[in-house]
C-alpha cells in the first residue's frame, strides 16, 4: 500500500539546516495498523506529513498503491488526499463555525457530491462513530474525546483506504483516547489501512506493527 525509499527531509531556516528525516525505508502493508514511536521532534510528524502528501521530501520517493507520488502535479497530489487517505490531527482541526453534521460533509462537498447524499452520508458516519446525537453541536459544544471522533468521522467522508493520524489521542484523556483507539481498530478490521503517530507506548501497543524513531531514523 505504501512505500518509502531513502525519504530524507531537510528544513532550511535562514543558513540553519535541519535534518528532520534520513534516508527511511518503510513499507506499509495494505489492511496494516502500524504505530511509529518517539519523542518529540524525532521526525515521526514529519514522515506522517510526507506519506500524505502534505509535504514533499528533500530527497527519495513516497509510493502510494505503487504511484509515485513526486511525479504528481498539485492537482494529482490534492486527488490522492481526497481519494485515498483521511486525516486525523492531534488539534482536531475542525471548523468552529459549523456543527458536526457540516465538519463532517464538508470534504464531500469540495469532492462534489450532492448535498442530500452528503449530509445522509456525514449522519452514517456521526452514528458510527457514536455521534449520533450530536449532528448540530458545533466543536465548542464538545469534549475534547467527542471532537476526535467528529473528526474521525470527517476523515472517512470520501471513504479512504488509508487512515493518518497525528498524536490523534495526544489532546484527551486516557479514557477518550481508549476510545479513539477502540475506532481505529473497528476501522482496521473492516479493512482500512492505519497509520498512528504517538509518544505513548500504551497507544502504540494496540498497533498491529510498531516502528521506533529518533533523531530522524527509523530504528525498527
Amino acid at each position: 500500500m505504501i512505500r518509502t525509499e531513502n525519504l530524507s527531509k531537510v528544513y532550511r531556516m535562514g543558513k540553519v539546516e535541519v535534518q528532520a528525516l534520513r534516508d527511511v525505508n518503510l513499507e506499509i502493508k495494505d489492511g496494516e495498523f502500524m504505530a511509529i514511536i518517539g519523542p518529540s521532534g524525532s521526525g515521526k510528524s514529519t514522515l506522517l506529513n510526507l506519506i500524505g502528501c502534505l509535504d514533499k521530501p528533500t530527497s527519495g520517493a513516497v509510493f502510494i498503491d505503487g504511484i509515485d507520488t513526486g511525479k504528481l502535479s498539485e492537482n494529482g497530489l490534492a486527488e490522492i488526499r481526497r481519494e485515498k487517505i483521511g486525516f486525523i490531527f492531534q488539534q482536531f482541526n475542525l471548523i468552529h463555525t459549523l456543527n458536526a453534521l457540516e465538519n463532517v460533509a464538508l470534504p464531500m462537498f469540495f469532492a462534489g457530491v450532492r448535498r442530500e447524499t452528503r449530509m445522509k452520508r456525514a449522519e452514517e458516519l456521526l452514528t458510527k462513530v457514536g455521534l449520533g446525537d450530536r449532528i448540530n453541536h458545533k466543536p465548542s459544544e464538545l469534549s475534547g474525546g467527542e471532537q476526535q471522533r467528529m473528526a474521525i468521522a470527517r476523515s472517512l467522508s470520501n471513504d479512504p483506504e488509508i487512515i493518518i493520524g497525528d498524536e490523534p489521542t495526544g489532546n484527551i484523556d486516557t479514557e477518550a483516547g481508549n476510545a479513539i483507539m477502540d475506532i481505529l481498530e473497528g476501522l482496521n478490521r473492516e479493512g482500512r489501512t492505519i497509520i498512528v503517530v504517538t509518544h505513548d507506548a500504551e497507544i502504540a501497543a494496540r498497533a498491529h506493527t510498531t516502528k521506533r524513531m529518533r533523531d530522524g531514523i527509523l530504528l525498527d
